[in-house]
């Protein structure tokens, strides 16, 4: 990996490059990242390797009109080429008038935020993490096939800007998620989820996702056909994280709001979901996959709701976004990368860092023993958006699927379609689970959240 000293430097050059050659402004976004995957499939470790993703992306404003470009070669010749393609693209695109400038701000190198780096992460070599792997394989049950990843990232980000920002940060990241199949097409085939995630080697639990996965897949078994009709949903945090990341974190976000595309365009200061619902985004939660010092235009990240106490409280901005709505940047300006953290892309956009639903009262054998006629989900995918404007999204219930009735589990369901509404669910939540975990999905927002229930939700069994 390079050192934070030489990215800076080689972030800061460019800038430098850039204004030499007329840019009235220049951003430098320099990444080094090295992904290690262990792949599974039929119970067995079927691919492990390690990628270096390096690169320098450049934002370049000209006469209020901004392009990018990027390299993975970082020698002056590349960048020089980089910033030359940058400016000569800025002719051809149109003026953003609202844009005032990119952030201000202080040299220096941020220290990662507390259990944001390991360096025993950082050290991990590829037969170590395979190790891991071997964990997660040998704690399912026999019975079960698997299949899954294990990925362990390391990465160092640096950003200077024509402004005064310099600045750079290290951070690493683990995430194991297997599936465990039981069955076949014949038979009727079930699943198991298992997932764990964080920051630090000593956070992450390699049995509890071969448990999770195993304990999922055999309480399955023997699963029937769900009847059609309006069930109470109790969405465990795998299945939340679904829908919070593909569903509502769009609505939030600045440029969807001021395109009119969010479903709750008009609403802020208003009453949006019941009372007991609090959504936060807190990019300096510990141990949270999207925990960072600063966002991807260097500017400081802090902690904040977006709903309180069923009230919508604001929005997401970047810089640009939120000069349009004459307001500070909220820190959120991002360039995600894959599986996780940041990726080299020139232009960055506002999302969420953590989604955060804060936690409610109830445990969750008290939310099952509260619902009359429920279905427990612990599994989606397929999820999407059907019409942004008006809330209406789609997703299929795929494992963990299991109907109560009169506070009692009694028996395993095979796959339902969910077609519902956003504003709805929010204004039909009946429970909040106390017991929230992280998650992940795949190209999602972390998410950490507890389980919640759903009232009057309309199942098709499929």
């Amino acid at each position: 990996m390079f050192t934070l000293e030489y990215m800076l430097d080689r972030c800061e050059r460019a800038v430098n490059i850039a204004l030499k050659h007329n840019a009235d402004e220049a951003e430098s976004f320099m990444l080094d990242k090295e992904i290690v995957t262990i792949r599974l499939a039929r119970s067995s470790i079927v691919e492990a390797k390690a990628v270096r993703e390096k690169g320098l992306a450049m934002r370049i404003v000209k006469d209020k009109r901004v392009s990018g470009s990027s390299t993975s070669l970082l020698d002056d010749e590349h960048i020089q080429h980089a910033v030359d393609k940058a400016i000569s693209s800025t002719s051809m695109m149109q003026r953003k008038e609202e844009w005032l400038s990119l952030p201000s701000g202080t040299s220096g190198s941020a220290n990662a935020l507390d259990g944001c780096y390991d360096r025993m992460l950082e050290d991990m070599s590829v037969e170590d993490a395979a190790g891991l792997a071997y964990r997660m394989l040998d704690g399912v049950d026999g019975e079960l096939v698997v299949s899954g990843a294990l990925h362990v990232v390391k990465e160092y980000t640096s950003i200077a800007n024509s402004n005064g920002i310099s600045m750079g940060e290290k951070s690493t990241y683990i995430i194991g998620s297997i599936t465990a199949d039981y069955g076949n097409d014949y038979t009727g085939r079930v699943s198991g989820v298992g997932f764990d995630a964080a920051r630090t080697l000593r956070s992450f639990d390699a049995e509890h996702i071969a448990r999770e996965a195993s304990e999922m897949a055999l309480n399955s078994r023997n699963a029937s056909k769900a009847e059609e009709g309006t069930y109470s949903i109790i969405f465990e945090p795998y299945a939340l994280g679904e829908l919070l990341s593909f569903v509502l974190a769009y609505n939030f976000n600045a440029k969807a709001y001021q395109d009119r595309r969010s479903c709750f365009h008009g609403s802020i200061g208003k009453s949006i979901s019941v009372d007991e619902l609090s959504i936060l985004d807190e990019p300096r939660r510990y141990n949270a996959l999207g925990s960072k010092a600063f966002d991807d235009e260097g500017v400081s990240t802090y902690n904040k709701y977006l709903v309180e106490d069923g009230v919508m409280k604001g929005l997401v901005y970047d810089s640009f976004h939120a000069y349009k709505d004459n307001v500070k940047s909220t820190g959120n300006a991002l360039r995600p990368g894959y599986p996780v953290g940041r990726g080299i892309n020139p232009l960055p956009y506002p999302s969420f860092h953590n989604i955060v639903i804060r936690d409610g009262s109830y445990r969750k054998d008290e939310i099952i023993k509260d619902t009359k006629h429920g279905l427990i989900v612990g599994r989606l995918w397929y999820t999407y958006a059907v019409n942004p404007e008006q809330g209406d999204f789609s997703c299929t219930a795929r494992s963990g699927i299991f109907e109560v009735k009169d506070g009692e589990v009694i028996g395993a369901r095979r796959m339902v379609r969910i077609v519902d509404n956003l504003k709805r669910v929010l204004m039909n939540i009946s429970a909040i689970g106390r017991e929230s975990r992280q998650i992940l999905q795949w190209h999602a927002i972390p998410c950490i959240t507890p389980s919640i229930r759903v009232d009057g939700v309309r199942i098709v069994p499929l």
